[in-house]
């Protein structure tokens, strides 16, 4: 455990961002490179009623204050359930219960339903960084085990930040996302260079599938988009989550990308599939964000089933996006061992937990180890199936 700190500091546990001024939390988060740790963000989750204590994901942040100055914040919410994570600790849950330790509620650090790597306390410019994030796990703490909360969680982690977790006493687990990198590729022909010739053949036959159908994509960004398109992208998001039944993991709401049109359209990207006989409404679009050279891909839908085109919208448009416009990674999302055939290795991710109860935490020390070994195992051999020409 750590240390108690006696500071000049002042720290209150807040149930709504908009508590906090958007310009003093977003004077911390704006220079991160992750986007989604922004005011804007995570307060359309909150009022749009996606990440609200009725779905689970009751808004608990922690904020630190030196006089009239926002010095520091964590994102955290109180869960009840494990869902909209991606990072799966049912097992966790399944060993507590039968050792008959109450698992929930625990308190998460993550953005939610985003599993993409960037969570850390958010802290500002200037001030010790490691005394700053002491101080705050003491209190986080402090209020899990005065309010019974079993345990704390930081997923999808900055991997700068994580060493300092791991110093007081957090454990790290090792998890992996499919991440595309750019090799100085000057156009989409350059990076078709990196596979074997089979795959080559295999990734133009499926663009090409795209175009006997008839259709076009296109990229939307900024000022391009329209209100009406962030109405369709749910429509379209909806329409995939309700396709895959209860894994669907339809956690947003038709308010959340509404509202994105009015505060955050800086950051979207659509890449929207047009028909030669309608150019008016896409037939099918996925969805990305970017902040400076990281792009990120969250949902697709599309209305008609139509070959190779979720292939093209969410991972051969971007990467020709991504190359035309300097991005450096590319994020497509979560889960799909088909991405690594389309130039996506598998690439470390780690997620940080506490347990209070001594025998839980206990376990998980003991067999954390040889849980990242397997990991790393699986990672080891997504990679050596890569059809790349100089593996």
């Amino acid at each position: 455990m750590i240390k108690p700190h006696k500071s000049h500091y002042s720290i209150v546990w807040i149930q709504t961002i908009a508590d906090i001024p958007q310009s003093a939390w977003d004077a911390l988060a704006t220079p991160l490179k992750t986007p989604f740790l922004e005011w804007n963000w995570l307060h359309n989750l909150e009022v749009s009623h996606s990440a609200t204590a009725n779905a689970g994901w009751l808004p608990n942040h922690l904020i630190l204050w030196r006089e009239n100055t926002l010095i520091a914040a964590a994102p955290l919410y109180l869960k009840g359930h494990s869902q909209g994570e991606f990072v799966f600790d049912h097992q966790w849950a399944e060993l507590a219960f039968r050792l008959g330790i109450e698992y929930y509620p625990k308190l998460l650090g993550m953005t939610p339903f985003t599993p993409a790597e960037g969570y850390r306390f958010l802290i500002a410019p200037g001030e010790n960084e490691e005394e700053i994030t002491a101080i705050m796990l003491h209190e986080i703490d402090s209020f899990c085990m005065k309010h019974n909360i079993s345990s704390c969680h930081f997923l999808y982690t900055d991997p700068q930040w994580r060493p300092m977790l791991e110093k007081q006493g957090f454990s790290t687990w090792l998890h992996h996302s499919y991440i595309w990198k750019n090799d100085n590729f000057t156009n989409f022909d350059d990076y078709l260079q990196v596979f074997n010739a089979n795959q080559r053949r295999n990734i133009k036959r499926e663009r090409k599938a795209v175009e006997k159908a008839g259709l076009i994509l296109k990229p939307v960004t900024g000022e391009e988009i329209s209100k009406s398109m962030f109405s369709l992208m749910y429509d379209f998001y909806a329409d995939t989550c309700d396709k895959f039944g209860w894994w669907g993991s339809k956690y947003l709401t038709k308010r959340f990308f509404e509202l994105l049109h009015h505060n955050y359209r800086h950051r979207v990207v659509f890449f929207a599939a047009y028909s030669e006989a309608e150019r008016q409404k896409p037939m099918g679009m996925s969805f990305c964000l970017f902040k400076e050279d990281q792009l990120y891909g969250r949902y697709w839908g599309s209305f008609q089933e139509i070959d190779c085109l979720h292939f093209d919208a969410c991972y051969y448009a971007p990467i020709e996006w991504a190359i035309a416009h300097n991005i450096q990674t590319f994020d497509p999302g979560a889960g799909g061992r088909h991405k690594k055939r389309r130039g996506f290795p598998a690439t470390p991710n780690h997620s940080l937990h506490r347990f209070y109860n001594n025998r839980l935490g206990q376990i998980l020390r003991s067999h954390i180890l040889q849980v990242n070994q397997m990991e790393q195992q699986e990672i080891d051999g997504i990679n050596a199936e890569l059809p790349f020409t100089n593996k």
